[in-house]
């Protein structure tokens, strides 16, 4: 990731640009704020958060959802497709997210509190949540009771994930109450780029959250029928997407994900990411007018698209096929409206009796269209009656969570790549199947052509960063990426 600190240096000019329009004063430099503040360490961490889902994250989800695969003639992400990764891969996502959000997030919530401000604390408290579940969906067990604590404890252990999961809800329980008890604005404004403040949004950002922690846990018995049952009860669920949208068109104040691996200004983009047939197939056979919105065509106005893992086989370049449609100021998001329809289509089929769930899969699939750009009609004929998206009632429960989940993945692609990878661990759909019988309109993936693991098997799990594995005698590197994190249960 290209110096994620010239990102943040975007993040304060949100706060200082109109005083300096008003006063300049050419001794004082506005990006170097001499003292920190909530508001600053707000906008700091919200900015490491998505460096890292919308840059780093992003890419290792996009091939593993099997969206993109690694372009003939070019090599840099081999070791993804081949699931051969080293055990320092996720050495940057675990500092980024510890060292950089994660301690910011616990000054904006030490200081908010000692000014009483429960707004800022339950905003800080909502988004320390969201990162500490990444980190464990994709590492697993990790520092948690024993970590942020600075150098009074350079060697925390780690905490089993269920623990974690369970206190996540805890923390969001705690911070909601505890605001309501006393709902004081958080003053954040634009340094929140996220929802600007508003605490209506966060408080459905924070129902929307705990959905997707219990839908998470929806295979081990920690699954929660009755919170889930009242959740949707209340029905206050995130109604806009909760995205960063504030990137322009200048280096390194640009998309994460476009910044590294497509901005041709080192001469080395745009080189390495080709469509997966695994998608674009999707797309395709189901006429799914997002396929122009997930990739860039050809020169020529053509999608090609390989297999997952066969660029070893060709020797085109990346020109030759399609690519991610990501642009410079494409919006990383944190959450959206269709991934709240979804979540909650697929509670309603495990915990009501599908009652309500084809209304709420419908809208996950029009709202996927909204935030792609596309016209809804375009949504509404592929989910309605005889058309190729249509949810089909009275299902088993898996069948019917199958269509959901399905339908998720392909509205995951550009816009949370790691997500649609943590579902798909999850819930195995869309099925890893072995090459040759894979029936790609119905969505189905296949183990990479260039994987050094036997048979259909594919990876659950990251290794520990190793850099904390060297200073750190509690954490023992992992053996393999085929572990299991805590919550995948499914037989």
């Amino acid at each position: 990731m290209k110096n994620i600190h010239k990102i943040l240096i975007l993040l304060f000019s949100l706060g200082t640009v109109t005083s300096c329009e008003n006063e300049l004063n050419i001794n004082t430099d506005p990006n170097t704020p001499t003292a920190i503040t909530p508001d600053l360490a707000l906008a700091s961490a919200e900015a490491s958060i998505i460096a890292i889902t919308g840059g780093e994250l992003a890419n290792l989800g996009g091939f593993y959802a099997q969206y993109y695969t690694q372009a003939p003639s070019a090599g840099q992400y081999d070791i993804i497709d081949q699931y051969n990764l080293p055990t320092s891969f996720g050495d940057r996502t675990w500092n980024e997210l510890y060292s950089g959000g994660l301690n910011d997030l616990k000054f904006v919530i030490t200081e908010s509190e000692k000014q009483g401000n429960t707004g800022k604390v339950l905003i800080a408290k909502l988004l320390q949540v969201y990162t500490f579940q990444v980190l464990v969906d994709v590492f697993g067990d990790v520092p948690y009771t024993e970590a942020l604590e600075g150098v009074a404890n350079v060697k925390p252990k780690v905490t089993p994930g269920n623990e974690i999961y369970a206190d996540l809800i805890r923390q969001i329980d705690a911070a909601v109450n505890a605001y309501n008890a006393n709902p004081v604005a958080s003053g954040f404004g634009n340094q929140d780029v996220i929802y600007g403040g508003v605490m209506a949004d966060w408080i459905k950002f924070a129902n929307t959250l705990k959905l997707k922690i219990y839908m998470r846990m929806s295979y081990t018995p920690q699954a929660n029928p009755a919170a889930v049952k009242t959740l949707l009860a209340q029905n206050n669920f995130i109604t806009t997407d909760a995205a960063f949208a504030k990137f322009i068109e200048q280096t390194s104040r640009r998309n994460p994900f476009y910044e590294v691996n497509l901005s041709s200004g080192d001469g080395l983009g745009d080189i390495n990411h080709i469509a997966s047939n695994t998608l674009m197939q999707f797309y395709v056979l189901n006429n799914d007018p997002r396929k122009v919105a997930v990739y860039r065509p050809t020169a020529t106005s053509t999608y090609p698209a390989l297999n997952q893992g066969d660029g070893e086989n060709f020797t085109n370049t990346a020109v030759n096929y399609a690519r991610p449609n990501v642009k410079q100021t494409t919006p990383v998001y944190l959450m959206t409206v269709s991934e709240s329809n979804f979540l909650q289509a697929e509670a309603l089929i495990r915990y009501s009796g599908q009652s309500g769930a084809k209304a709420k899969y419908d809208l996950g699939v029009e709202n996927s269209f909204k935030t792609y750009g596309l016209p809804i009609a375009e949504a509404t004929a592929l989910t309605a009656t005889g058309g190729a998206y249509e949810f089909v009632t009275g299902l088993p429960t898996e069948q019917a969570v199958r269509q959901v989940i399905v339908q998720k993945w392909a509205a995951l692609a550009n816009v949370n790549n790691i997500e649609a990878y943590i579902e798909s661990t999850r819930t195995k759909f869309p099925e890893v199947v072995t090459f040759g019988t894979e029936d790609y309109s119905k969505g189905n993936r296949i183990s990479s052509r260039t994987s050094i693991l036997t048979g259909n098997t594919v990876p659950s799990i990251l290794f520990y960063a190793q850099n904390e594995v060297d200073r750190n005698p509690n954490i023992a590197q992992r053996n393999s990426i085929i572990q299991k994190v805590w919550w995948d249960q499914k037989n």
